[in-house]
């Protein structure tokens, strides 16, 4: 049986939350722990309509990408709006899970699932991370050194790059004695001990230090642990803000456009367009979501396009009057983020097997409805 709480860590593996902005509130926003899941469904927003969804389903979960709540709150009664969700959901025993701005940097979140939407390769982050990392050194004994190292690896230490459960060891011996009041696994009070031990030595992220710190110290035979923490430079993580790419073959900024689309989810907004209609595009630029805080870097990066939401026009204006610019593409935010849904369900369904049923629900719920346009025309 699956329980909430197990859902909770694939989602916390694919998605830390403490990759989360500090402004941001991420995690299980209703729901016990302990409560059976076998349907999730997946939306973009905690609306009514999304919860009716769910009601008619018999899901046990809603998995959306933006936060119920974003402020603090003193009540929770149903004659608002969002109280109302809170108490539909409790009504039906129906979970209530949020995956934001954890879910836009990391690999299989929302930019790199706009990227892949629109058919990108060569993906990488635009704006990349950077990971400190710590350097860890371990003295165990010689037989319990491959389950201290299964233990931190665990906890998320021995990636680097495209490998991960990675570590050195080497042999030697160390020596201690153990003094009165000491439990020593191996040797006796006021007796000097030298044990065949191995110096295991294996890299982690700073960010997670203590959790691998106590899985070291829980699989360790040792009631005080011989190591040593080293902080180390920052390098490049595999995260970062929104996503740069190559088309498989080169096409003009109005097909390109016309792809965009086509691409993502029907809607009823607009997709605006900056920028010469014959231009090439090669290399796009994107960020799902609000993304004009990466207009100067989609430049730097070469791109000849940069395709995100929620623009605003001093900022596209001024983009646009730099030499040299590129072509930018602004998309409802809606239909860019809907993009992650059919990614995040393929990776819980792969992680949870058969035992929960998983759906992305179609519901529009972006709330521009309608588009009118007129010809431009100069003034008289």
């Amino acid at each position: 049986m699956t329980r909430l709480r197990d859902v909770v860590v694939v989602l916390d593996e694919l998605y830390d939350p403490l990759w989360a902005d500090d402004w941001d509130a991420v995690g299980t926003v209703v729901g016990d722990p302990d409560a059976e899941v076998r349907r999730i469904l997946l939306a973009v927003d905690p609306v009514a309509a999304v919860v009716d969804e769910a009601v008619e389903w018999g899901a046990d979960l809603v998995l959306t990408h933006h936060p119920l709540y974003l402020k603090g709150v003193t009540s929770v009664a149903a004659t608002t709006p969002k109280g109302r969700v809170v108490h539909r959901l409790i009504e039906h025993g129906i979970a209530l899970h949020t995956c934001h701005t954890n879910a836009d940097s990391p690999p299989l979140g929302v930019s790199e699932s706009m990227a892949l939407a629109l058919g990108l390769i060569d993906v990488r982050p635009l704006d990349a991370d950077l990971e400190a990392l710590d350097a860890w050194v371990v003295h165990v004994p010689r037989d319990d050194a491959a389950a201290v190292a299964a233990a931190m690896h665990d906890a998320g230490a021995g990636a680097i790059g495209a490998y991960d459960r990675a570590f050195f060891v080497a042999e030697g011996t160390g020596s201690f004695r153990p003094l009165d009041g000491a439990s020593p696994a191996i040797g006796a009070v006021g007796v000097v001990e030298s044990v065949d031990e191995s110096r295991v030595e294996l890299v982690a992220p700073r960010r997670l230090r203590e959790r691998v710190r106590e899985a070291m110290c829980s699989a360790h035979p040792y009631e005080e642990v011989s190591h040593q923490v080293l902080e180390t430079a920052a390098g490049p993580a595999d995260r970062g803000s929104g996503r740069l790419g190559t088309l498989p073959e080169p096409m003009s900024l109005a097909a390109f456009a016309d792809h965009v689309a086509t691409s993502l989810p029907q809607h009823h907004s607009a997709t605006r367009v900056a920028g010469d209609p014959d231009t090439l595009v090669r290399t796009v630029a994107l960020c799902g979501g609000s993304g004009d805080f990466l207009l100067g870097a989609a430049d730097a990066a070469g791109a000849d396009v940069y395709v995100t939401s929620d623009l605003r026009h001093h900022p596209v204006s001024e983009h646009r009057e730099a030499a040299g610019a590129c072509a930018v593409v602004d998309v409802p935010h809606w239909a860019a983020e809907w993009t992650w849904l059919p990614v995040a369900a393929r990776e819980l369904a792969a992680r949870l097997g058969d035992t929960v049923d998983v759906r992305v629900s179609t519901i529009v719920t972006d709330p521009w409805t309608m588009v009118r346009t007129t010809s431009a025309r100069s003034s008289p």
